[in-house]
């Protein structure tokens, strides 16, 4: 059963005067090396339209789960991590690194916005602002900016345009899977010429160039993206929509930008596909296509890096969680908290992140949504902090305005 050891959680932490989860508890930091700080990597992955934590991480161990899920549930299937929750079976490499220490999950988190709407919760989620529309730029963008001050980082976002969380001030460049530009051919080196002196454009194409460059070799062996750009997909979904291995191979070529010496120590990537309102699936089916996709993606990114692995974290998130009870159609409408992944070889071994609200009716966040336990932006913080070691102040001011009530989750890295 899952309540006991989650009441024995909630004891120490009162009997040592926190009403937090342990995992929010400061530790001594310290400090690192210039060397060690310039190795360290950090990505991204946002699971666009309100990915279902409940089938993520299922809570094999709360008895209101399988009545509530019905059709979807998901059993001897699970992956089980414990007793109280597993993974779900599309998920075998992240499982791996459960098991290995370097994956952990985070079950019942959200943003502050508690709305339903996938403009707003993605714009919250990206923002990294208390409430919608409150930041012109992203909080990924914001933590480069900041960085940068103390030392040179780089920044990488791959998809066809910059999602939010990368825009803003701090310069970072793009790449999206499809025709490479031959950075040594006549117009590339002209423009360049051209635009030397320009304070703005110069070092925008220089950039341009340089990721082109580092394409050329991240992307040796990647399949040919069906379809055209007419089509109006991204040339992420439609490498995605290959199935797992162009998936993987995707994958390790972001782990071939990452791995360059002057390449992006920041990375961020969208996957979309997660909106699951009818025939969701269990083990098999809609969701678990895309949750195959996903663990294809981290495992290609994990092989991709090799030795730098292990100065890596990934965070994976989406904008808002599943509805708890199934719906007429066989699928999930759209919730409040759901699960988040944090992964990489930084990662300190652990269980799971954050406290479990438990799934009886009386708990659930309106009557049918699992109930949020804890901030996004604690967990974005803690890896902030602790791996890229960015300033605490700079993290409750800037990075996620007036955020200092999101205490950051320690002890991750």
């Amino acid at each position: 059963m899952i309540q006991p050891l989650l009441d024995r959680r909630r004891a120490l932490a009162a009997a040592a005067g926190f009403g937090l989860s342990l995992q929010l508890l400061a530790r001594p930091a310290f400090a690192a090396s210039e060397g060690d700080l310039a190795r360290r990597k950090l990505a991204v992955v946002i699971c666009r339209g309100g990915m279902d934590g409940l089938s993520v991480a299922p809570p094999l161990g709360d008895p209101a789960y399988a009545g509530l899920r019905g059709s979807i549930a998901l059993g001897d299937a699970t992956l089980k991590l414990d007793g109280a929750f597993g993974l779900h079976p599309a998920l075998p490499a992240t499982y791996a690194l459960a098991k290995a220490g370097q994956a952990r999950i985070v079950p019942a988190v959200a943003t502050p916005d508690r709305a339903r709407s996938h403009f707003e919760a993605q714009d919250v989620l990206e923002s990294g602002a208390a409430s919608v529309y409150a930041a012109p730029s992203g909080w990924l963008n914001r933590a480069l900016e900041s960085l940068s001050v103390q030392r040179k980082v780089q920044a990488l976002s791959v998809g066809a345009t910059t999602p939010l969380i990368l825009r803003g001030k701090a310069p970072a460049s793009s790449w999206s899977p499809g025709k490479i530009v031959d950075g040594s051919a006549r117009l590339p080196m002209a423009l360049q010429d051209l635009y030397k002196d320009d304070p703005l454009l110069g070092p925008a194409l220089a950039r341009g160039l340089a990721t082109e460059a580092m394409a050329q070799a991240a992307t040796a062996g990647l399949p040919a993206a069906p379809g055209s750009p007419m089509s109006g997909e991204s040339g992420v979904a439609a490498y995605l929509r290959q199935g797992r291995e162009a998936s993987r191979k995707l994958g390790a070529t972001l782990a071939g930008f990452m791995r360059e010496p002057a390449g992006p120590q920041i990375a961020a990537l969208s996957l979309d596909g997660f909106d699951t309102h009818a025939n969701q699936g269990a083990a098999q089916g809609q969701l678990a296509n895309r949750l195959g996709y996903l663990d294809a993606v981290l495992d290609g990114l994990r092989t991709g890096l090799g030795p730098d692995w292990r100065d890596t974290v990934v965070l994976v998130a989406t904008e808002f969680g599943r509805t708890a009870r199934v719906n007429g159609t066989g699928g999930t409408d759209h919730g409040t908290a759901s699960t988040a992944l944090v992964l990489g070889g930084a990662l300190k071994p652990g269980g799971v992140v954050g406290d479990w609200p438990t799934l009886r009716s009386a708990a659930l966040f309106e009557g049918r949504d699992l109930a949020p336990t804890l901030d996004m932006r604690s967990l974005f913080k803690g890896v902030l902090l602790e791996h890229m070691a960015l300033d605490r102040r700079a993290l409750d001011e800037t990075v996620f305005p007036d955020s200092a009530a999101a205490r950051p989750v320690m002890g991750l890295v």
